[in-house]
């Protein structure tokens, strides 16, 4: 038995298996491609062996499922799906906990798709794909909201009229799955006490964020309303001046549809470069393309900064933690990040960190500084089975 983990994106079905029992992870996968010509399927083992590559033809989310589906049963004929685990990006004003999926909650979830027109529409169509599929099969929806429900009410609410708090128009969070995978590992590896210090952490890929924690609890989180806020990313603009969106509508003429592609896929790296938005080639060029080095210099300046304020919420710092794409595994931008922080008692041992060690502080530094690999799907799995246990509990299993 296994549960299957879904992470839909709008062209891409990411997805990995879990036993049941152990919940370890036995292999994880995706197709891409999906509504072009060429749709790829890509597996591999849990350590990233053996992997193999099939071309498929998948026009739609729908098909991509039963392509999965059909994968599945030829490649593991004797296991069987347990249940089916989805990263929800925006769970809306109501839903801040792992959730049974039900008629009730996808018709709610269509009701929260303006404040997430990017994901929410791919991530309830492949819900409903997975359903036809796997018609007997649970499904559970994890939102990357719900880890900073309960915000204090300074960090919760935008300074606009009030009014508009009612419409669940707020501060909700993002990559909450990361952190809460990021918030058990590292209590497994410094202790509950360090857990429940002052910690920052450094969600920094494509999408990036952080949040600020006492006591296990988030106080404060880059991203707001949407994923677009926040420190400069790939391709979105994090931060702006709220002017600068009334200029470019007023002056310009820019529609608000045409305002938000621009702030979440031409700004951030790809929009100060002019050339790219990958950190890795970034850096590759910096020294021949001055937009490159800008970009890059942005990117780590802005994150220093909400170190700094979030160090402030804090009442100092007692560990700061580095993941995703780039954080774990770029260690230039990481010295760049925490260069001149020494006053909070960051100070970085250059061998730890060009090897991309899980502590890269020095040995006498008053900050722990960490380098932890994520893994959401993980976090889903154990939504999953939490989830499946309660209603299990209720008599509803």
């Amino acid at each position: 038995m296994v549960y299957l983990i879904i992470n839909a994106g709008s062209s891409s079905l990411k997805f990995a298996l879990f036993d049941v029992e152990s919940l370890e992870q036995t292999l994880h996968g995706s197709i891409t491609g999906i509504g072009f010509d060429k749709s790829t399927l890509q597996v591999s083992g849990a350590d990233d062996q053996d992997i193999t590559t099939t071309d498929v033809h998948a026009p739609d989310h729908q098909a991509a499922a039963h392509i999965l589906q059909q994968w599945l049963a030829e490649q593991f004929p004797d296991e069987n799906v347990a249940a089916i685990g989805h990263r929800v990006v925006h769970g809306g004003p109501h839903y801040h906990r792992p959730t049974l999926i039900t008629e009730k909650v996808v018709a709610d979830l269509h009701k929260v798709v303006p404040f997430d027109p990017e994901h929410l529409p791919t991530e309830l169509a492949l819900i409903t794909a997975l359903q036809t599929s796997f018609p007997t099969v649970p499904q559970i929806a994890s939102f990357d909201t719900a880890f900073h429900h309960g915000l204090p009410t300074e960090a919760l609410l935008l300074p606009i009229p009030r009014k508009f708090a009612a419409e669940g128009i707020r501060r909700y969070g993002f990559h909450g799955l990361s952190y809460s995978y990021l918030l058990r590992a590292f209590e497994r590896i410094a202790g509950p006490q360090a857990a429940k210090g002052r910690v920052i952490m450094a969600h920094l890929g494509n999408g990036a964020s952080l949040v600020a924690l006492k006591d296990g609890k988030p106080l404060d989180t880059s991203m707001g309303l949407t994923p677009a806020g926040g420190v400069p990313m790939s391709t979105r603009a994090g931060d702006l001046d709220p002017g600068v969106l009334t200029f470019l509508a007023r002056e310009h003429h820019v529609s608000a549809d045409k305002l938000d592609h621009m702030i979440g896929f031409e700004s951030g790296l790809l929009g100060i470069s002019g050339t790219t938005s990958d950190m890795k080639k970034l850096l590759d060029i910096e020294h021949d393309d001055f937009r490159a080095a800008e970009a890059i210099d942005i990117f780590c300046y802005q994150v220093k900064k909400f170190i700094g304020a979030y160090s402030a919420v804090l009442g100092g710092l007692d560990s700061l933690i580095f993941s995703g794409g780039i954080g774990e595994v770029a260690p230039k931008i990481r010295t760049r990040i925490c260069d001149g922080l020494d006053f909070l008692g960051i100070t970085l041992d250059s061998g730890r960190n060009e090897a991309n060690a899980e502590l890269i502080s020095t040995d006498d530094a008053g900050v722990g500084v960490h380098v932890l690999p994520t893994n959401e799907a993980a976090t889903i799995a154990h939504d999953i089975q939490t989830v499946l246990a309660h209603h299990k509990g209720d008599g509803h299993g």
